[in-house]
């Protein structure tokens, strides 16, 4: 994992609008490359800041850039939250497991947080599986713009 440079703004931006990612992580909503920059700069000054924000997710062999994993501050929590997307042709392979895991641990071990929090669409299989495949646990049920999402945490152990 790497943290996302400015100059690799096209490749964020070309993840985000993937039909595939975008079905949960965006709302179904295609995101304006300058909405995407915004976020690319919100992530290298939270690395500046606090440590953390995106990081792309390689294959380890091709290098190749198959999606991204991080944290980042959602509906006002005190602390950020686990994020993750990939692209469709490498879901299965366990690369969301093993991101994720790494990003749980340098939570805890990097950063000192006591706890990881993670949310996702009702509907969304995959990353609740993802979530109880890395120790967390449903905790709440919330509608957030006229959707159910499910929040999901982890404490330290």
């Amino acid at each position: 994992m790497k943290a996302i440079l400015e100059s690799e703004l096209n490749t964020l931006h070309n993840i985000f609008i993937n039909p595939y990612v975008r079905k949960y992580l965006c709302d179904d909503k295609v995101l304006p490359l300058q909405q995407v920059k915004e976020m690319l700069i919100e992530s290298q000054k939270l690395f500046d800041e606090r440590r953390f924000g995106l990081w792309f997710i390689e294959t380890k062999d091709e290098k190749e850039i198959i999606g991204f994993v991080g944290l980042w501050y959602f509906f006002d929590e005190e602390q950020p939250q686990l994020v993750y997307a990939l692209l469709p042709e490498a879901t299965k392979k366990g690369y969301a497991t093993e991101a994720a895991t790494r990003i749980l641990e340098y939570c805890f071990n990097e950063v000192g947080y006591q706890y990881l929090l993670a949310s996702c669409d009702k509907p969304n299989l995959e990353s609740r599986k993802l979530a109880e495949r890395i120790g967390m646990r449903e905790v709440e049920e919330r509608i957030v713009n006229g959707n159910p999402l499910l929040f999901f945490r982890v404490e330290k152990l």
